[in-house]
């Protein structure tokens, strides 16, 4: 099982982080934190990285959910989103697949939770 959903696509990066951003408002997700990789590589081991950016998205009704039914699943919030520039010009935009990262926890309640969550992050990479 893959733990990612991903889409390739023609946008150039710093549009596809917009696009990616204003469909994760749309299933009811705000962007939480944004890690610029390719700053924070420059900066700490002055290496040169291609444009990646992890976008942390919450839902935060699910996000509730999830923290009643599994008081630690905290440790695996937000969902993260990436979005990076490709060598052949085109950005990749990929989401944790939360089924897969479920599969560590075990606890039912939490599987429905996390296939509502894949649905909707799902719908959020095919609309980018």
């Amino acid at each position: 099982m893959k733990y990612y959903i991903e889409k390739i696509t023609e946008y150039g990066f710093d549009e596809a982080i917009e696009k990616v951003t204003e469909e994760l408002k749309k299933e009811g997700f705000g962007v939480l934190t944004e890690i610029d990789v390719q700053a924070t590589l420059k900066k700490k081991l002055d290496v040169n990285f291609k444009k990646y950016q992890i976008l942390g998205a919450c839902n935060p009704p699910f996000a509730h959910e999830a923290l009643i039914a599994e008081n630690k699943i905290g440790a695996m919030l937000p969902c993260n989103v990436i979005v990076q520039e490709l060598d052949n010009g085109k950005t990749e935009v990929a989401a944790v697949d939360p089924v897969a990262s479920m599969l560590a926890v075990q606890n039912d309640k939490l599987s429905a939770i996390a296939e509502e969550i894949r649905s909707k992050l799902q719908k959020v990479i095919e609309s980018v």
